[in-house]
């Protein structure tokens, strides 16, 4: 036992290693590639959504998932995004009426369209560096939770979701979010918004944490343990960016109407 679990961590640490140069290079290069990046995961997303929720034509709704996202990605005008992504919804909702999970296979147009649209926004709007901050913010939460978490372990945060989360985790994630966002902010504004990244960091902690279990208790739902087996030692990519696409758009409105300094 001890042994696959060595294997497993292995796994996780050689694919992140293979990954995040594939994702901050892109964000660097700038476009075509940050389209194109968002484009492939995308497309992986509207396929294991497609395939992970029941249905009898997955290759219909993958289709209409990636319709609604390429047109996010692609067209900077929030209002033709937002009236593609409602009737792109409609449609989904009336093909899937006869379907058991019409909800769920209807959930996963907002869910993806704004989720990795709201990266495209963050990237095109607020720039390469408060992208990278995000991003790396993500990841951050994501270690420190599995650091802290296995390390001091305690009461589980929802053990009827997902009982390898930990309060601990949860605070652990928070406090390298906190680190990551206030040097940051050090580095662009020499300081002056420390304590207001330190804030957004605590915060992006915390909707992210709730975006994994969300995505956990969809999973339990459904009976699955991992939405795919596309990357290895992590799952699925939605297992792997679950937490950053529910994240995105709550950041995206604070840049939006409230971080006007940066």
């Amino acid at each position: 036992m001890e042994k696959s679990k060595t294997v497993a961590v292995l796994k996780r640490i050689v694919t992140s290693l293979i990954l995040a140069p594939v994702v901050l290079g892109a964000v660097l290069l700038g476009n075509p590639f940050v389209n194109i990046l968002v484009l492939v995961s995308g497309a992986m997303l509207s396929w294991e959504w497609a395939k992970m929720v029941p249905n009898q034509n997955n290759s219909v709704f993958a289709l209409s998932y990636l319709t609604s996202l390429a047109v996010a990605a692609l067209i900077a005008d929030a209002f033709s995004v937002l009236w593609v992504m409602c009737g792109v919804t409609a449609l989904v909702w009336y093909k899937a009426r006869n379907e058991e999970h019409r909800k769920l296979l209807t959930l996963g147009v907002p869910y993806i369209t704004l989720g990795l649209g709201a990266i495209v926004w963050l990237f095109n709007c607020v720039g390469v560096p408060t992208t990278i901050w995000f991003v790396v913010t993500i990841w951050s939460v994501d270690i420190g939770g599995y650091l802290v978490g296995c390390s001091l372990k305690g009461p589980k945060l929802a053990p009827k979701i997902s009982p390898n989360k930990t309060w601990a985790g949860l605070g652990g994630g928070m406090l390298f979010a906190v680190i990551v966002s206030v040097i940051y902010a050090y580095i662009i504004s020499g300081g002056q918004a420390c304590l207001a990244f330190g804030l957004l960091g605590a915060l992006i902690g915390v909707v992210e944490q709730t975006g994994d279990l969300i995505e956990s208790s969809i999973k339990r739902y459904l009976g699955l343990k991992d939405s795919s087996d596309l990357i290895p030692g992590h799952g699925g990519i939605f297992d792997r960016i679950d937490g950053m696409i529910f994240t995105a758009p709550f950041v995206a409105l604070l840049f939006q109407f409230g971080l006007k300094f940066m």
